[in-house]
């Protein structure tokens, strides 16, 4: 990999974040800062360093593991033992000058090393201490927290899947990226809280509340009215036609959701008299019936190509278009003009400002490449109106 050029400030410059994460949802989180400004020290262990170095295949160019290239850009790599004491020294000394810590050890491991929120607090009152479990603190705290895991048990394989009795995992580790975007706005918020008073606060934040708010309707369907879902396969429980239909050459996605679309869709593929068949006239309708709309639709939809029906129904105003593999989809967001890739060849940042956007400064870091600058860094004493509240020299 290259090294970033990108030498804007983003909106977090100046924002120092000790990131003690490893594999996903925490070191995602940290990235996310990182791409804004944020100025994020990496800490690895010396033997291996985060698990995802070794994650592969598929490996870049250089050799490197994609897996781990995918959300550590714009990061220094410090490598400390938390067992030696010059090193635990070297890590409590960076989190008391960090504004932001970062771990999703095992609940309970960074305080038997001397660096939980508890043990920090007092030496930095300002700073904002996230902590990502896989099922919280309390009773789940022995869990461990693996993605694939948490998609079991948390219900998202229970709707997810072909048909009924045949549940699939998703395939990328969704809950890990959703709990590091939900890691992400509760650190921004609570930045934006020490702001307005100079206090700092813990946040946490755990892959199983995350999937169960993440699954939305399917969640409050049930807390809400007792309904437990099933697996619908391509379908969805409350709109149709809403599933994947075989054209000519391979699958389309048809997405409607309202009665005008659906009109659109049925002059579209050449059966007008289906949107004022009463079996269909509403959306309602359209749900009690869908196996029936979907043989009626399905031999119209399997005499063009995907594209040729992309290119034709969107004009219309209905959403639909071709599974796409990977390739496709990036193809697609380059048409678009999207600019999906940074220079370097990883996934740009989603997020668009138009003052500050995100920046691409560093490339992901070799295992303990700023060891050396960041160790004498912080073996340099502060001045004694720093020092922490037992006097001792930080």
């Amino acid at each position: 990999m290259g090294t970033g050029t990108d030498d804007r400030r983003g909106p977090l410059a100046g924002v120092l974040v000790a990131d003690f994460g490893r594999v996903l949802a925490a070191p995602y989180a940290t990235m996310l800062l990182a791409d804004l400004g944020a100025d994020v020290v990496k800490v690895e262990h010396p033997d291996g360093g985060d698990d995802t170095r070794a994650w592969g295949p598929p490996y870049a160019a250089d050799g490197q593991a994609t897996y781990y290239l995918s959300v550590n850009r714009n990061k220094r790599s410090l490598t400390l033992d938390l067992r030696d004491a010059a090193d635990r020294r070297r890590a409590r000394e960076l989190a008391l000058r960090a504004d932001v810590l970062v771990e999703n050890f095992r609940p309970g491991t960074m305080a038997r090393h001397g660096l939980g929120y508890a043990d920090l607090r007092s030496g930095n009152p300002a700073l904002v201490y996230c902590s990502v479990s896989g099922f919280g603190t309390g009773e789940g705290a022995a869990l461990p927290g693996y993605d694939l895991l948490v998609q079991a048990v948390g219900g998202l394989m229970s709707v997810t899947g072909p048909g009924p009795g045949e549940p699939v995992k998703a395939g990328a580790a969704l809950v890990d990226v959703l709990t590091g975007l939900h890691a992400a706005v509760g650190i921004l918020a609570a930045l934006r809280e020490r702001d307005a008073t100079g206090e700092g606060q813990q946040v946490e934040v755990n892959l199983l509340s995350t999937l169960l708010s993440s699954l939305v309707n399917q969640s409050s369907g049930y807390t809400l009215a007792g309904a437990v879902p099933g697996i619908l396969g391509n379908r969805h429980p409350s709109i149709a036609p809403y599933e994947v239909f075989r054209a000519a050459d391979r699958p389309l996605v048809i997405a409607v959701g309202n009665d005008r679309q659906f009109g659109a869709l049925c002059r579209g593929v050449g059966v007008p008299d289906l949107a004022y068949d009463p079996r269909f006239a509403a959306n309602a309708d359209r749900v009690a019936h869908v196996d029936e709309l979907a043989a009626l639709l399905g031999p119209p939809i399997g005499r063009r190509t995907a594209a040729a029906w992309f290119e034709e129904l969107t004009p219309l105003g209905v959403p639909c278009g071709p599974v796409n593999d990977l390739a496709g989809a990036f193809a697609l967001a380059d048409r678009l003009g999207l600019a999906p890739r940074t220079a370097d060849g990883l996934v740009a940042n989603p997020i668009g400002l138009s003052r500050t956007p995100p920046g691409y400064r560093l490339a992901p870091p070799r295992l303990g490449e700023h060891t050396d600058e960041l160790t004498a860094w912080l073996d340099t004493p502060r001045h004694p109106l720093h020092d922490d509240v037992n006097g001792d020299p930080l």
